[in-house]
């Protein structure tokens, strides 16, 4: 498909700095692409000149792998597609002495600085105020403050009380010979403050190019300046409709920036869409035209105008889910569609419980994107393992995760000393456990511990084979005392509330297989439905999956039926945003979920909703209300439009029917 005349100027201009103004869905991508290889290949510059930044990866694989195929002829391996934090590694290792590191500079990831960070704090600091003594360290180096800088800066009691922690943070980190991904961008504008340093690296790369520019922070924007110079010899590829990034520093306004810093700058705007119908575009711009805008742009389209928006008020998030559920198997009766054609999107990862369970029980398989699956979670997969073992005792893997939580007073090396028996006995590690070998070897404590945990396994296990599973479920759950234990281990009195709501939603569940087991259902029978259920995914091609993720997660992707849930005041604006003058910010997230779509978009609301145990009343989001009424369905309006929908679902069902039965 050849380029239209806006993106076709993107590509050619180099006469001085561009901001390519890229609309959702209008080929950035595809810019970034077509410029790499109109400078190698027309402009003779080699591609180890010219460097593609990117906030992800992934982002960076799929453009290597664009590139790889565009220039067939041409040996690109030279060219630095890359994130900012790699670049910025690069630059740190080539020139670490200078800020007197050694060879060898270790990288902490964000446990290990976590870990750094409470260990320079008194023993026994809550870890709330552990984390936000991290988080200020964070912003400093994002706003490219050192120790010195910092102590400027510092107004608040808090942040007074943090440059203590900064400097002995920063020596801790020099002793280990380490950084934190931080510094992966702050160091290397001190070296690029070198002039020797900087001109080095502006000759290295002749031209820049950087996408998803909206997201950038502070010193990922002073980076750019320094690598390109007065030469401005860069492409900015952003969308500031799409700035949804604030929490992590990211700054819309460097996309303004660029026009103080760069007064030659050119603008050019890509505002063709070739992803979504008519009807999702005029409402994603009517939703956006609500944001001041320093460069007005307007989303269109030649793709059909395309069904109406379908807004669909539920009772509660149960309902939401089984709506949503239902909606998704009509369509992919109806429509012949394929899984991995749906999408389900929401303000926050809470949100996913209701609709993992909903399409497990209707055998719907899925993906869950960013956030911790319900079914992985740590409290989950205690109680899954323990399930496990009831029914089969020689399951080693569930043995290990469960034989000291709660905590029975085992360490490794009694752990050890079971395994050595089990080796010698050839035999599972619980029926070694219980061996008398074994047993001698073990200190009396740990010896009764030992014996206690293992007869409660058998004896349980024996009960729900041969009588009520559900009563042998819930009776283990009691006798290992495991809401004590998540009391114990949890950081925060609300954080042991959530996880005993996620154990008190897998028993409600199970109860439910239970029942509709019927009497003859067996532990056996009931563990092994569970274990099927929640290894549905394990084998699904991603592409045929229905994707659940959060809004943030969303952007940069596109599906043909989207669902977006939860689009309620609170949650979407979220309050904690709005609290903090981030409804612009919102608006902006509710236009990113709009224009995932391609051809259909559903929007759920709740009238309740659970939080923390309690049920909320709930008030549509205030965005629904800046929607294009000739755009949208509102479910229970009653219209022709509707109506004939319902009937039209109705006979489809029925058609369905008969194919199944041979009707």
């Amino acid at each position: 498909m050849k380029l239209n005349p806006q993106q076709q100027a993107a590509v050619e201009y180099l006469s001085g700095p561009l901001l390519v103004l890229a609309g959702a869905g209008s080929g950035k991508t595809r810019v970034i692409t077509e410029k790499i290889a109109y400078l190698i290949s027309n402009m003779g510059l080699a591609p180890e000149k010219i460097a593609a930044i990117t906030f992800t990866n992934k982002a960076a694989r799929e453009m290597r792998e664009r590139i790889s195929k565009r220039l067939k002829n041409h040996n690109t391996r030279g060219i630095s597609l890359c994130t900012f934090h790699a670049l910025g590694w690069r630059i740190l290792r080539e020139h670490a002495q200078t800020l007197d590191y050694r060879p060898g500079i270790s990288i902490l990831d964000e446990r290990d600085t976590m870990q750094l960070v409470r260990d320079l704090l008194v023993p026994g600091t809550k870890a709330d105020i552990v984390r936000q003594a991290r988080w200020q360290l964070s912003r400093w180096k994002n706003m490219a403050l050192d120790v010195s800088e910092a102590e400027e800066h510092a107004r608040s009691p808090g942040e007074i009380a943090a440059l203590s922690l900064y400097q002995r943070y920063q020596a801790q980190l020099k002793t280990l010979n380490a950084v934190d991904f931080d510094d992966l961008i702050m160091l290397p504008l001190q070296l690029l403050r070198h002039e020797e340093i900087r001109t080095l690296w502006q000759e290295k790369l002749r031209y820049i190019l950087v996408d998803e520019y909206q997201d950038t922070n502070e010193t990922q924007y002073q980076l750019l300046q320094l690598l390109c110079g007065s030469r401005g010899a860069f492409t900015a590829v952003g969308d500031d409709d799409q700035s949804i990034y604030a929490f992590r520093g990211a700054q819309p306004e460097n996309i303004n920036q660029l026009g103080v810093d760069y007064p030659k700058l050119k603008v050019i705007k890509l505002e063709q869409n070739y992803r979504s119908s008519g009807r999702v575009l005029k409402a994603a711009n009517a939703v956006i035209a609500n944001n001041p805008h320093a460069h007005e742009k307007k989303l269109w389209s030649a793709l059909p105008e395309g069904d109406l928006l379908r807004i669909i008020p539920c009772d509660d998030e149960q309902d939401e889910a089984r709506k949503v559920t239902s909606e998704i198997l009509h369509r992919k009766f109806t429509r012949n569609s394929h899984y991995g054609e749906f999408a389900i999107l929401y303000r926050g990862n809470f949100q996913s419980r209701v609709f993992e369970q909903a399409l497990r029980e209707q055998r719907v398989p899925y993906h869950l994107s960013g956030g911790i699956s319900f079914f992985d979670r740590t409290e989950i997969k205690d109680l899954l393992c323990y399930f496990r073992l009831l029914i089969n005792p020689t399951d080693n893997t569930a043995f290990l995760r469960v034989v000291n939580t709660p905590k029975r007073g085992l360490g490794t090396g009694s752990i050890a000393k079971v395994a050595e028996t089990a080796a010698e006995m050839q035999c599972g590690l619980l029926d070694a456990a219980r061996h008398s070998h074994c047993i001698d070897r073990l200190s009396p404590r740990v010896a009764e511990s030992m014996r206690d945990f293992t007869d409660t396994v058998l004896r349980l296990g024996a009960a729900g084979e041969h009588g009520d599973p559900m009563a042998a479920i819930q009776e283990l759950v009691k006798s290992i005392n495991y809401s004590q234990w998540l009391k114990d281990q949890a950081e925060t009195p609300k954080d042991a509330e959530w996880r005993q709501k996620n154990v008190d939603d897998l028993l409600s569940w199970v109860g439910k297989l239970a029942e509709t087991g019927g009497p003859g259902m067996n532990l056996t029978d009931l563990i092994g439905q569970l274990t099927l259920m929640t290894s549905l995914n394990d084998d699904e091609d991603p592409g045929q999956v229905v994707r659940l993720m959060t809004l943030h997660a969303a952007k940069g992707l596109e599906f043909k039926h989207v669902f977006m849930v939860g689009v309620e005041e609170g949650l979407l604006p979220h309050k904690m945003s709005l609290d903090e003058g981030g409804e612009e910010e919102e608006r902006r997230l509710m236009y990113v979920g709009i224009t995932r779509a391609e051809e259909t978009l559903t929007i759920c609301h709740a009238k309740k909703r659970k939080r923390f145990g309690e049920a909320l009343t709930c008030k549509p989001s205030r965005f629904l209300d800046e929607l294009p009424e000739d755009c949208v369905l509102r479910s229970g309006s009653g219209s022709e439009v509707e109506e004939e929908e319902k009937q039209d679902r109705a006979k489809a069902h029925l058609a369905n029917l008969e194919a199944m039965f041979g009707g």
